[in-house]
């Protein structure tokens, strides 16, 4: 359809059939429209950071194939940009490509928060801090959707661990909830208006996120979200709980026992043909919004896509560490160590993962540049395992150099959606190389990949370390560029790295293992909470140097209508132009409700001139000295002393500035004294409880009789299950005959798939019913619902849950 088509009318004209249709998608990545009406059919795909477009085949574990498109750097990479035009600037790039591929709605960003390391999909997501997680958020979905091309902010709400995530039960207190895991949302939706939202797997205090009806009126009615609500892929729980409490579409498709069972609802009065409108209406927009916009050129050509990715990779790079070694000298022997060199890291395993249209390298970027480099493996790119003669080859090489530069990271295996870390180490090849190189010789760069902290027993060794995160298939260049010194390091850390994982706030329960995970550390995550706790870190949150040297002068704090005006200069003081990412923070100086020593509340990025001064200003709007009030159930500003200061990163404030801001009297919030005075190790379970303050949700004990939420795991302990288990192992080794990690890696997320997301490959729920009656040993009833099953197509969907976004996506 070449025009916007009159949604109201649409709804009114459609039957009852047409309606519940409309409900579910038509496929695995289509939704299906009213045909009769000339609505045409859309399609989705998965992109946080570039298409994932499956024209045959369809999965959400990154499985099957997919069209090549441009792989630009995650999440975990671009938020260390804190660079929102940039951010902006690689959703329009993305948008014009899913132009080029036909696709209507692009499944992402992500903007769950990270609660630890370990978990896998860690790359996917933005920061350990809400506030730039959403206002990054909210530019990536202003590019994007400048292109006439929609977003689904995800996943909604507390997706934060793979283990056990489609079953999994988030129990978090109404501060941390609020103040952390919604704000990002809030933010997003406010500020970008998102076409779509995509629903979590996981339950929320108790409820499943597709059929919590507070949850998903809470962004309709507070934040003013006006878009639809999509499932993740497979996280439908209840066909009959869904649809009254908010949700408006089910994917995937074609799902005939969801649109039977809701026009089954209408017909019964269960659900009202006003909701049922509501719903429909809500998808026929996301159809005219993508008809409105055919026809729109695509602005950037492939090579000026690729060259954004680039552009992105090189503005989020981290130094970490540097006595001098970079930029290197133009005319030094360099050894390049490390099979990552000419493998590289470039992005994470699962649903997101990009069939890149090309994938450079830092080896041969180095080549092209001229500098005269030998290359040494060092250990095998897949395992990260090493040997005698790999180290020593790679250590000839390097006392043979003036400057060795080595490549480490995390394996490919490492980090995946659908399954967490089991530890934050480096593979122990990669930590005895960097140590074997930098006893070899002293000027020694290292240069990690990978898409979150890791623990550094070498730390100190090398005389820089620059991060380039999960940096896409542009990596290899911008890596080489900031090597050499053409590009200045801008970069700083959206996330917190700690020295080792006990140091964590929820290192002794991330993550839960069973099926409810008590967010036991409240608001104290990242910063807030080794800021809390005192705690030494690695590198701590904001943390990135440069080329260059800036200071900081002549802080103004002055009052504007909605809370303050902060503005301060900032000079280039070194001999080479650069860019530094300032942050503001806000710290409550008198006592009152526990909260933690800081928050980030606004960041900028200045691009300098050797000499060049510029001022700055940053808004400080009232709602950043507030905090959730779980007794009146609203925002409230304890009024009183704060301090406004302008840093380089968490712990290194250049500019301060008292000032008083007028509210409500602090109170005695009543929370456990070590929600008041947070020490090192964490939270016992006793003080969660106390804090929050309700009956903790029932914890499901996975026994017979099982249910569709039953995982293949569970069924182990049943001759079927035992059957079906052995199966699916012998088909991933069928899919995955050479890689070993992948296949481990499917098996564990299949192991923790409920039975309902069977109907991810268009299997009639009522089959799963009936398939769940036999495994309880109801013979009779079971043969009965399958007599009475009428016959389904079946979908090209495989039943593995990842995301629409090939999981969710």
């Amino acid at each position: 359809m070449a025009a916007p088509f009159d949604v109201p009318a649409a709804v009114a004209a459609m039957t009852l059939e047409e309606k519940c249709a409309c409900l579910a998608g038509e496929g695995y990545w289509e939704l299906g429209g009213c045909p009769r009406l000339g609505v045409a059919p859309i399609t989705v795909s998965d992109g946080p950071h570039g298409l994932r477009r499956q024209a045959g085949s369809a999965d959400n574990l990154g499985l099957a194939g997919s069209e090549p498109a441009v792989c630009f750097p995650t999440a975990s990479a671009a938020a260390c940009s804190f660079d929102a035009d940039l951010v902006r600037t690689m959703g329009e790039a993305l948008g014009d490509e899913a132009r080029e591929q036909g696709v209507a709605v692009v499944l992402g960003p992500g903007v769950n928060m990270k609660r630890s390391p370990l978990c896998g999909r860690n790359f996917e997501y933005y920061s350990e801090d809400p506030h730039l997680a959403g206002e990054l958020a909210a530019a990536y979905i202003e590019g994007v959707q400048s292109r006439g091309v929609g977003t689904s902010l995800k996943h909604f709400a507390c997706n934060n661990q793979e283990t056990n995530r489609l079953i999994v039960d988030a129990v978090v207190d109404e501060r941390a909830l609020h103040e952390l895991y919604l704000e990002p949302f809030r933010i997003a939706v406010e500020k970008a208006r998102p076409w779509t939202m995509m629903t979590a797997y996981n339950l929320l205090d108790g409820a499943y996120c597709s059929e919590d009806a507070g949850l998903l009126a809470l962004a309709r009615d507070e934040w003013g979200f006006d878009g639809a609500y999509v499932s993740d892929w497979g996280a439908e729980n209840d066909n009959r709980a869904s649809l009254p409490a908010g949700l408006d579409l089910v994917m995937p498709g074609p799902r005939a026992d969801y649109r039977a069972d809701v026009a089954a609802a209408v017909r019964a009065g269960e659900v009202s043909e006003g909701q049922l409108d509501a719903a429909v209406r809500r998808i026929l927009e996301l159809h005219a919004k993508h008809a409105a916009a055919e026809g729109t050129p695509v602005a950037r050509s492939l090579d000026e896509r690729l060259d954004v990715a680039r552009a992105v990779a090189e503005g989020s790079a981290v130094l970490l560490e540097n006595d001098g070694a970079l930029p290197l000298d133009p005319g030094a022997r360099v050894a390049v160590v490390g099979a990552f060199a000419r493998e590289p890291r470039y992005q994470g395993a699962g649903s997101s993962k990009i069939n890149p249209v090309s994938l450079d390298c830092a080896w041969d970027a180095l080549a092209a540049a001229g500098v005269a480099a030998s290359y040494a493996p060092g250990y095998d790119a897949a395992t990260g395992e090493t040997d005698g003669s790999l180290l020593d080859e790679a250590a000839r090489n390097a006392s043979a150099a003036d400057v060795a530069v080595v490549f480490v990271g995390l394996p490919d295996a490492s980090e995946s959606e659908g399954a967490d870390r089991a530890d934050m180490a480096l593979p122990a090849g990669h930590n005895a190389l960097v140590e074997r190189v930098c006893a070899a010789n002293p000027n020694t760069v290292v240069v990690l990949q990978g898409g979150s902290p890791v623990e550094l027993p070498w730390r100190g060794l090398p005389r820089a370390v620059l991060l380039c995160y999960l940096a896409g298939c542009r990596g290899g260049q911008a890596a080489a560029d900031l090597l050499l010194g053409r590009a200045n390091p801008s970069g700083k850390l959206a996330e917190t790295w700690p020295v080792r994982l006990a140091d964590t706030p929820c290192a002794a329960y991330f993550p839960e293992k069973g099926r409810q995970a008590r967010y036991r550390e409240s608001v104290y995550t990242g910063y807030r909470y080794y800021d809390a706790a005192g705690a030494e870190v690695a590198y701590p949150f904001g943390h990135g140097l440069s080329y260059t040297e800036f200071s900081y002068h002549d802080l103004r704090v002055e009052e504007a209508d909605d809370g303050f005006s902060v503005s301060f200069a900032v000079r280039n003081d070194g001999a080479r132009a650069g860019r530094e990412a300032v942050q503001l923070y806000v710290a409550p100086l008198e006592a009152g409700a526990f909260r933690p020593p800081q928050e980030l509340k606004g960041f900028a990025k200045a691009a300098l001139a050797p000499g060049e001064a510029r001022r700055m200003t940053l808004p400080l709007p009232r709602r950043a000295f507030a905090c959730y009030d779980a007794d009146m159930r609203a925002w409230e500003v304890e009024g009183g002393a704060y301090e406004v200061r302008v840093a380089a990163s968490s712990r290194d404030v250049r500019l301060s500035a008292r000032v008083e801001v007028a509210g409500s009297p602090r109170r005695e919030d009543g929370a456990p004294e070590a929600y008041h005075r947070v020490r090192p190790g964490g939270f016992s379970d006793e003080a969660f409880r106390q804090l929050y303050g309700r009956v903790l949700p029932k914890v499901v004990v996975p026994l017979r009789p099982y249910t569709a939420n039953a995982t293949v795991g569970d069924l182990k302990a049943s001759l079927v299950g035992r059957a079906v288990h052995y199966l699916l192992r012998r088909e991933l080794r069928l899919l995955l005959p050479g890689d070993a990690g992948r296949r481990a890696q499917a098996e564990l997320a299949i192991m923790e798939t409920p039975l309902r997301t069977l109907a991810m490959s268009g299997m009639d729920m009522n089959l799963v019913g009936a398939a769940v009656d036999i495994l309880n040993y109801r013979f009779v009833r079971g043969f009965k619902k399958l007599r009475a099953l009428k016959p389904v197509p079946p979908s090209s969907g495989a039943a593995i849950p990842s995301e629409g976004e090939g999981d969710d996506a």
